[in-house]
């Protein structure tokens, strides 16, 4: 009987594991170039991700909902802070998307005026996860994060804001 429930544990770790790193995990990884998509932001404008090639950029999905995206905003505002406006070697400069996985409007508005998300770039997908751009990206877990180079390629994948920082300071002119 015992060897019936350590089984029955090890298959739980096992699923469990499969669930976590392989299905929840982001589609691209680091080197890869990540696709093009087309959007209108909140604000009405359309957008399309090629425009801002030449920059660094931060594409972060996330929800006003999801307790670790909210408390993962004070150090993306803090990137945008540092880095927005700065001259970098190899680069125009340093922009933050915002894709938010939604089913209410008022919240995520709600979310980017109280959290200080004062950038250009907030795209509302308001049928959450089963948005096109969603599932291009394979985006099924948030917050997850997109750090690309001035080239679309990325150059990280969820990676800790720490390193994250490093790694712009170093191209800093």
């Amino acid at each position: 009987m015992k060897n019936v429930f350590n089984l029955i544990g090890l298959l739980f770790i096992i699923s469990f594991l499969f669930y976590k790193f392989l299905y929840q995990a982001p589609k691209f990884n680091d080197g890869e170039d990540l696709p093009n998509f087309e959007a209108q932001l909140i604000n009405g404008k359309s957008f399309e991700l090629a425009e801002l090639k030449g920059n660094y950029v931060l594409l972060d999905f996330w929800g006003s909902w999801c307790g670790p995206c909210l408390r993962d905003n004070p150090n993306i505002v803090k990137l945008h802070q540092e880095f927005n406006g700065q001259k970098f070697k190899d680069a125009k400069g340093f922009e933050v998307v915002s894709v938010a996985i939604e089913t209410s409007e008022k919240m995520c508005k709600g979310a980017i005026l109280r959290d200080n998300l004062y950038w250009d770039y907030h795209i509302m997908l308001l049928d959450r996860f089963k948005s096109d751009i969603a599932q291009e990206f394979g985006v099924r877990e948030i917050p997850t994060k997109y750090l690309l180079s001035p080239d679309g390629k990325i150059l990280s994948v969820n990676e800790p804001y720490d390193k994250m920082r490093e790694r712009l300071q170093s191209k800093l002119n």
